[in-house]
């Protein structure tokens, strides 16, 4: 899947998503005006105007809102981490509302879910997110249908259209957790959905030296609502992570390019190698998993023989990052103990190829 090059006339912009991602959230074009918006350390602002006090707002928020929200085509509201957007978002679910979330999905959303079912506040139920009969029949119960399309490491798409008209149907709101995409790749507002949720930790600053959340919404009225719980829980971002995500979006489009040509070669070159059972890759975006066919010690073996490629759970950095995700024990069960989810970065591609293939050939048979 390539990037979206068609001007977005939902933006207000007749430039295309690379071109937004550079000019999206810069400040008025006056003399001597700085070219990027700067960073506003305030906890306090005089009386009488907008914003009033530092948990309700800041210009270096709302540079990185502006660019983000036109990307994603809806407002956007920027958050502490990933894990505040997702508990805000958890939050708009009233007591004993069923979540319907894939059951291979990010751990900390499913981490979260189980957390708030076990307390009685609502009731999660997980799904195979590519049987999409499967799916539209869970959401006749739903208040609130959770997507990843690709899923976080299984890497499996969801039919998203198809899902969120029989959501509302049946009264609930979707969300889609856009991280793994970016929405150079997929936007699912066009598609219908009601909110879209990212770390912006991962692609959208692209560093590993932010951590970020952010929800993007087309509805007026949620917007207020999330803005409501972001103001009374106080999950608000730094000055300085903002400005840096916003850097890092500039950028966007060709780290995204970059690092999905190199994943597809890999994948075409990892298809062969004898040591995997299974290498799984949507077709779009940096993110493979691969299989390894020795199972457990052989994928951690792959972790600790890689020079260039770096051993570290996170993710859509511009280095190239690697991990079995069973290590983890809230990792579901169904994941195999041999997958190794690859973050493919901006590097060489032969070189993260020699690197990769090298170690790949220490854990054969």
């Amino acid at each position: 899947m390539a990037a979206d090059t068609t001007p977005d006339p939902g933006s207000g912009s007749p430039h295309r998503l690379g071109t937004i991602a550079v000019t999206a959230g810069r400040p008025d074009r006056t003399p001597d005006a700085p070219l990027n918006v700067p960073i506003t350390m305030a906890s306090t602002y005089v009386a009488g105007g907008p914003v009033e006090y530092g948990r309700y707002g800041n210009p270096t928020w709302t540079a990185l809102e502006d660019a983000l929200g036109a990307l994603e085509g809806g407002r956007c509201l920027t958050f502490a981490s990933g894990l505040a957007a997702v508990a805000t978002v958890l939050d708009l679910v009233g007591a004993d509302g069923t979540v319907v979330v894939p059951k291979h999905a990010y751990t900390g959303t499913i981490m979260q879910l189980a957390d708030l079912e076990s307390r009685g506040r609502l009731k999660a139920e997980l799904v195979d997110v590519t049987d999409t009969a499967a799916v539209v029949a869970a959401c006749a119960d739903a208040a609130l249908v959770w997507l990843e399309s690709p899923t976080n490491p299984a890497l499996e798409v969801a039919d998203i259209p198809t899902i969120t008209a029989a959501a509302h149907e049946a009264g609930a709101y979707v969300v889609v957790d856009n991280t793994f995409a970016t929405p150079l790749l997929q936007r699912p507002l066009e598609d219908g959905v009601d909110l879209v949720v990212h770390s912006a930790t991962k692609y959208l600053a692209g560093h590993s030296d932010v951590q970020m959340g952010a929800i993007i919404t087309g509805d007026d009225e949620l917007y207020a609502v999330l803005k409501g719980r972001r103001d009374l829980v106080g999950a608000v971002p730094g000055p300085f992570e903002a400005w840096l995500t916003l850097r890092g979006l500039r950028t966007l489009h060709l780290r995204v390019e970059r690092a999905q040509s190199n994943a597809q070669e890999l994948v075409r070159r990892l298809a062969e190698h004898p040591a995997l059972s299974e290498v799984r890759y949507p077709g779009f975006g940096g993110i493979v998993s691969i299989v390894l066919s020795q199972g457990e010690m052989a994928a951690d073996l792959l972790s600790r023989k890689t020079r260039l490629w770096v051993h570290a759970t996170s993710l859509g950095g511009v280095e190239s990052t690697l991990e079995r995700r069973r290590r983890w024990k809230a990792e579901a069960a169904t994941i195999p103990e041999g997958l190794v989810r690859l973050s493919v970065g901006v590097e060489d591609v032969e070189d993260l190829w020699e690197d990769l293939r090298d170690a790949l050939d220490g854990c054969v048979g």
